[in-house]
């Protein structure tokens, strides 16, 4: 065996060890867990200055382009994002890039003994040992400890008061837009949501916050009133001046608290994506530019040109074209269908839709119908998977039976709606295929296509 088949081997066993914890918190939700790792491990996370993000929807896009534009700015990055598209380990990035095998083991390795430690301190108090996530989080905060780095960018999981991220933190946190989702856990108005998530914005922090629902901006400012941090906001100190669509993006201007940043090339389609821009630029001004201090706009420019995010309307194939999505609750797809109508205004699509069970899958379907001529109802990979004869129940009010296709294997239904795309346009009608509904599903389309093209 090969060094390299040793450590993929070795990397499969840890892997294994930790996606076999629980997904996340099952009893009453607690940062302490990993707050006692982290004090065994000397408090890893206070190594770097800190970004959090939190927000319903839109968080790793920003996530992703205020790491791109600190990076540009000559500093050592770190992100850590969640979920993952392809492998867990591309959840925690030094550099832009994923950590490798190596890089990996070395954190759990790191990590391990007590990561141990804590899960039985905490058993024999009768809860429960650390999370996948929580694990995850650990490790983030070892490698980024130890690469080093200079600012981490971090995402959290859910909510934000008792995340497993909040153990950090934040010098400047962000807040996407905040809508209903996880109300399980998060509660069922916007304002009861953001009351959590604003629990990431800590004591003399910088807040930039995008535009609100009323009641979350207001649960929002009372909590950075309460904790003394500064508040900029969307629509008052950040704006989106205009937009300009390119062949492949847009041409932004941005208005923060120290001046215009015009024609920026942000290389994301939709308008969101501008929104996102604005909270990332935001974000960096406010850890990098100093009171008044307005950043290098060659160097932003540079920032936001190298901004990625996968699986957010990405553009698999052009013949047909295929695009994949990971928006999974109503708020996203509205987002989704507007970039569509925006970006491919002669274009009708196929959908491969597959959505949790946990979710709004009534409210997902019906937010895509005006932009599918017809929608294959199936399953990705994980268990959460809701069928889709239980698909086909929620969506027949929306598009009626002669639009709705099932087809239990993801595979096959992706095959068939690329085939049927394929016909229409040789016979001179413009479709492509979009895939969405869930981050598995994108996730699952995403390997499937890779695969196909390799």
């Amino acid at each position: 065996m090969t060094n390299c088949e040793t450590d993929q081997a070795a990397l499969a066993e840890i892997l294994a060890e930790i996606t076999g914890r629980v997904p996340g918190p099952s009893t009453i939700p607690s940062v302490e867990r990993v707050r006692r790792a982290a004090e065994l491990l000397g408090n890893p996370q206070h190594a770097f200055r800190v970004v959090h993000l939190t927000g319903t929807n839109g968080k790793t896009s920003t996530a992703r382009m205020v790491e791109s534009l600190v990076r540009a700015h000559g500093l050592r990055t770190g992100l850590f994002t969640s979920p993952h598209l392809t492998s867990v380990t591309e959840r925690i990035q030094v550099e832009g890039t994923p950590l490798s095998a190596t890089q990996f083991m070395a954190a759990y390795r790191r990590a391990a003994p007590c990561i141990e430690a804590t899960d039985r301190e905490f058993a024999q108090a009768g809860e429960q040992r650390l999370s996948f996530f929580e694990v995850l989080t650990l490790l983030a905060f070892v490698a980024f400890a130890e690469a080093p780095v200079d600012v981490a960018v971090i995402e959290v999981g859910m909510g934000g008061q008792w995340d497993a991220t909040n153990v950090a933190d934040g010098e400047v946190a962000v807040v996407t837009p905040i809508d209903l989702d996880h109300m399980e856990w998060l509660g069922n108005t916007t304002a009861k949501i953001a009351r959590t998530k604003a629990g990431i914005i800590k004591p003399g922090a910088t807040a930039v916050i995008s535009q609100q629902p009323a009641d979350a901006a207001t649960a929002l400012a009372q909590r950075a009133s309460e904790v003394g941090a500064c508040l900029v906001r969307e629509g008052v100190e950040l704006e989106l001046i205009s937009r300009k669509l390119t062949a492949d993006g847009q041409v932004i201007d941005l208005r923060t608290t120290t001046g215009c940043y015009p024609g920026i090339f942000l290389p994301l389609p939709g308008e969101h994506m501008g929104h996102n821009a604005l909270l990332a630029l935001g974000a960096v001004e406010a850890l990098l530019g100093g009171e008044g201090k307005a950043l290098d706009a060659a160097v932003v420019a540079k920032g936001f040109a190298a901004a990625t995010s996968p699986g957010r309307l990405e553009l698999m194939r052009t013949a047909p074209p295929v695009l994949v999505d990971v928006a999974h609750n109503p708020h996203g797809i509205a987002a989704l269908t507007a970039a569509l109508r925006e970006s491919f205004p002669s274009l009708r699509f196929i959908g491969v839709v597959s959505v949790m069970a946990d979710k709004d899958a009534a409210g997902i379907l019906a937010a895509l119908e005006p932009v599918l001529a017809e929608v294959v109802l199936t399953r990705n990979s994980s268990e959460r998977s809701l069928p889709p004869d239980d698909l086909r129940t929620l969506a027949l009010n929306s598009y009626g039976a002669e639009r709705l296709h099932l087809v239990d294997s993801l595979t096959v239904a992706l095959e068939a709606a690329i085939e049927a795309a394929a016909a229409q346009n040789a016979e001179g009608v413009s479709m492509g295929v979009l895939v969405t509904g869930s981050v598995v599903t994108a996730a699952d389309a995403r390997a499937l296509l890779l695969a196909s093209v390799g």
